[in-house]
């Protein structure tokens, strides 16, 4: 059962790839905010994982982040998800993020629960509909 008060916590040690440099959303040496949001998102959805029923996933739709603090490479990073509210299919989540000095980030995220082969077939229609547009 998917239910408010359940939590997750990851932890990750950035890497030269997850820099703001290789992600070309900046050019310092520093965990990128494309890279915190994924490590946010990706915590959310380990909250939910072991509460959902077979054939169902999350996708997310929402994210409201700000990135507090730089994170050089080869520091850990500790984030923690919180799952705040569940209305229906819709999962609201607060998160946060700490290296190993000061917290660097924090989020309100939302996510909502689909069934994966309903979800996956639409986007399959839809792949296939560029292709026509496209004519390939």
């Amino acid at each position: 059962m998917v239910e408010p008060g359940l939590t997750a916590d990851i932890e990750y040690v950035v890497g030269p790839e997850d820099t703001a440099a290789a992600y070309g959303s900046g050019l310092v040496p520093v965990l990128s905010t494309p890279h915190l949001i994924a490590l946010m998102e990706g915590t959310a959805q380990a909250v939910i994982v072991p509460h959902l029923e077979t054939g169902q996933t999350a996708v997310g739709t929402h994210v409201d982040m700000k990135h507090l603090a730089a994170t050089p490479v080869g520091m850990r990073v500790r984030v923690h998800a919180e799952l705040v509210a569940v209305e229906g299919q819709r999962l609201s989540f607060h998160i946060e993020a700490w290296d190993d000095v000061e917290k660097v980030g924090e989020a309100e995220h939302e996510r909502f629960v689909v069934d994966e082969a309903r979800f996956l077939k639409r986007v399959a229609k839809k792949a296939g509909q560029a292709m026509e547009m496209h004519g390939r």
